[in-house]
């Protein structure tokens, strides 16, 4: 199981992602909000470009925004390996994905808890990655929700039938109970259950299992 971890829920930011570039986390996890597809906002990117003077792990960006293809560009600069965008943004979604894949970058589309799996059928063919929300979108320390397994389950039976490869990832709510929902993923994105504690590789370690 690769593991992301999200600093979303941080108090010291750049504390943290120097703590896990020490780590053998997989990617850094990075929430953007711009306060219309969710109510929260998260720092302009003048602030987050420069993330890399803390940490040289791969950053698997999760934009929850109206119009990603604002933001796309950007991203696309940093030292990232999955730029996902959410389903439900309302923007033109292949166009979207094809931005991405312009920057030689792997592309995914999130889906919130409400939406069905069937609406990723038309562009399985270009994703690499299916972000699986385990909460409502935009704010961090949601409790996973149970559903989540069933929706799961469902996504790699559709991943099957139609012969893709795309990745799964879970995202809300992941700890060491909530986990054991999400065998059948291929990727924990976990944000307070490891931030909020003192043994961070620990944290990382008990998702693996």
């Amino acid at each position: 199981m690769l593991v992301s971890a999200s600093f979303l829920s941080s108090k010291d930011i750049g504390r943290d992602l120097r703590v896990l570039n020490d780590t053998d986390v997989d990617f850094i996890h990075v929430d953007i909000m711009d306060g219309k597809f969710v109510k929260n906002k998260t720092m302009p990117f003048k602030e987050m470009r420069n993330i890399y003077r803390f940490t040289s792990k791969r950053l698997d960006v999760h934009l929850m925004v109206k119009k990603p293809e604002k933001l796309i560009p950007k991203y696309a600069a940093l030292n990232t390996e999955y730029i996902t965008f959410h389903i439900e943004s309302g923007t033109n979604i292949i166009k979207c994905l094809e931005l991405i894949k312009k920057y030689a970058i792997k592309c995914g589309l999130a889906i919130s808890p409400d939406t069905e799996v069937k609406e990723l059928v038309p562009y399985l063919p270009l994703l690499d990655l299916i972000l699986v929300m385990s909460v409502y979108p935009g704010e961090g320390g949601q409790e996973f929700i149970k559903d989540t397994k069933k929706k799961i389950d469902e996504l790699r039976k559709l991943l099957k039938e139609h012969n893709s490869n795309a990745l799964i990832s879970v995202d809300g709510g992941i700890n060491d109970k909530s986990y054991i929902n999400c065998k059948k993923a291929d990727i924990l994105v976990a944000g307070s259950y490891i931030t909020n504690s003192d043994h961070f590789q620990e944290k990382i370690d008990s998702l693996r299992k």
